[in-house]
């Protein structure tokens, strides 16, 4: 068995853990991060870079290697309603830089994370590296036991953070529960070449036939059917072919490329999830991301708020780690608190998207969205229309774009000197 030592354990390489990783080496904390999978390659995982994450990529001096990497940038997204097109989300209404999305296949992001980390002597990524259980001594955890292809691997930490997604391992061996949230709702993810006429950028389509959405991606449609959960085995028994005029019924403009869904094996089933851990943290240990919140796809805001996380924890954690003039750091007590701490930063913001995201499900589940706006729209829906979505535009971007209380690397710095003086 090999045994190492680090200032900190992160489990799991995914937009959490790797962002944290980056910016306690950043600090000259020692870190290791243990990512179980070969590399990050995963497909229909969160690719949507919002605002807030752009800004952070821009503090961090990594825009001009972002920009190197193939990926779409939106400004705008279209949602369409029984075959109306309502132009309902406009970031341009943003503070600049960073006025829109972009959409960036999640690997490339990470593979760009972590080689930006990986130039700082500090930091440490071990891939296929899978945790096991932790290690405990006195009622503190100080360490994981985790499991590669050249045999077990015993690390001791100073703090372990469980960043090792939704169904998180270190959670469970810590014997943090999460508190589950009633959704009705899955996502059957898909893929389609574009079609042969351009397809205008679009959030979501519905119609009676039910929801869809249509991610652009450079060479085909990352797409997304929204179901009733526990309904898959049905649609199996329906066969390919329904499901294949389902998705057409709902967005007109696949019906030349759903062919390319030979079976439903190129349909990948997401068991939707919303849940919160009620304590995010045990002495020495720390869960952030989707190990202490499953967010739901809804606004694709997961891959955002993981990484506010990872900038809040950094901003508690290393003045904590790494005072100045201290070697070992300050002690278990003061850690302990910084913990506690990421939890009360980000515990309400998480809280307060959640709660959007749930009346989202309910209304899908209910309907409600197609019933907005007729084919062709009334007088009063026109009316409506005309007075109500030069308010929302806004705030949609707003909420979407930052979410709850955005974080900045700026406050992490500022905290880390704050701490000095």
């Amino acid at each position: 068995m090999t045994t190492q030592r680090t200032d900190v354990c992160i489990a799991g390489g995914g937009p959490a853990g790797i962002m944290l990783g980056l910016l306690l080496a950043r600090a000259g904390v020692d870190v290791i991060v243990l990512e179980k999978h070969d590399d990050f390659f995963r497909d229909f995982r969160g690719d949507t870079v919002h605002p807030s994450t752009l800004n952070i990529i821009d503090a961090l001096g990594l825009r001009t290697r972002f920009e190197a990497i193939p990926h779409q940038p939106l400004q705008r997204l279209d949602v369409v309603l029984n075959g109306i097109r309502i132009h309902l989300i406009d970031f341009t209404t943003l503070p600049p830089p960073n006025r829109l999305v972009t959409l960036m296949p999640q690997w490339d992001l990470l593979d760009l994370l972590a080689d930006a980390a990986a130039e700082h002597p500090s930091f440490h990524l071990r891939l296929g590296a899978e945790v096991a259980d932790v290690l405990e001594r006195e009622g503190r955890v100080c360490g994981v036991r985790a499991t590669t292809a050249d045999g077990q691997l015993e690390i001791a930490a100073r703090l372990v953070v469980a960043a090792d997604g939704r169904t998180s391992t270190v959670r469970r061996a810590l014997g943090l529960a999460p508190r589950e949230l009633p959704v009705d709702t899955d996502v059957l993810w898909f893929r389609v070449p574009r079609p042969p006429l351009p397809l205008p950028d679009t959030l979501a389509w519905a119609n009676a036939a039910g929801m869809a959405i249509t991610i652009p991606r450079p060479d085909y449609l990352q797409c997304a059917l929204l179901v009733a959960k526990g309904s898959l085995d049905d649609l199996r028994a329906a066969g390919i072919d329904a499901f294949r005029a389902r998705v057409a019924r709902i967005v007109p403009r696949l019906s030349d490329v759903v062919g390319a869904i030979a079976s439903f094996d190129d349909v990948k089933h997401l068991d939707v999830q919303i849940d919160r851990l009620p304590r995010w943290w045990r002495p020495g240990a720390l869960c952030i991301g989707d190990a202490a919140h499953a967010m739901s796809p809804v606004f694709g805001v997961g891959i955002n708020y993981a990484v506010q996380d990872a900038v809040a924890a950094a901003r508690q954690l290393i003045p904590v780690l790494r005072p100045r003039g201290s070697v070992k750091g300050a002690g278990d007590d003061a850690l302990d608190e910084a913990c506690a701490a990421v939890q009360r930063r980000r515990g309400w913001p998480t809280a307060a998207m959640q709660a959007v995201q749930r009346r989202a499900h309910r209304a899908i589940a209910a309907g409600a969205v197609t019933r907005i706006v007729d084919d062709p729209p009334t007088r009063g829906q026109r009316a409506a229309m005309r007075l109500v979505l030069p308010v929302v535009k806004p705030v949609a971007a707003r909420v979407v774009g930052y979410g709850f209380r955005p974080e900045t690397v700026q406050d992490v710095h500022a905290r880390r000197c704050a701490k000095f003086t």
